[in-house]
């Protein structure tokens, strides 16, 4: 089965720092761009970050900039993002997907997601 496994969620204060992972089964994830997209309660599904296929080209959602870090290491099958300066409103279930290119308009193998909480 061809998916994405997304870690490293949990339960954080305002302030403080998470690094998510995002695994690729079954396929060899440096062929997509890989997006980390999030779910908040109540609220709509919005992309987070961006990352070409090759690692040369980011994108963030602007309330995240400066904030969070996307990061790949192909060898290792692996998307990182690393969020630091955390706020209550980045809480939700995070999940990564592929692509063809960042600004693709479906993406696919969705994982299961990993909740990240920010609350005092």
């Amino acid at each position: 089965q061809l998916q994405f496994v997304e870690s490293g969620g949990g339960l954080v204060q305002p302030g403080g720092s998470l690094r998510l992972s995002c695994a690729a089964i079954g396929f060899t994830l440096g062929d997509y761009a890989i997006g980390w997209f999030r779910q908040a309660p109540g609220k709509e599904h919005e992309g987070v970050s961006c990352i070409s296929s090759s690692g040369g080209s980011t994108y963030y959602l602007d309330s995240v900039k400066g904030r969070f870090t996307i990061s790949r290491d192909n060898a290792k099958n692996m998307v990182y993002l690393q969020m630091n300066s955390l706020k209550p409103e980045d809480t939700g279930i995070y999940y990564c997907a592929g692509a063809p290119e960042c600004n693709w308009p479906e993406y696919e193998y969705w994982g299961q997601g990993t909740q990240v909480t920010v609350s005092s």
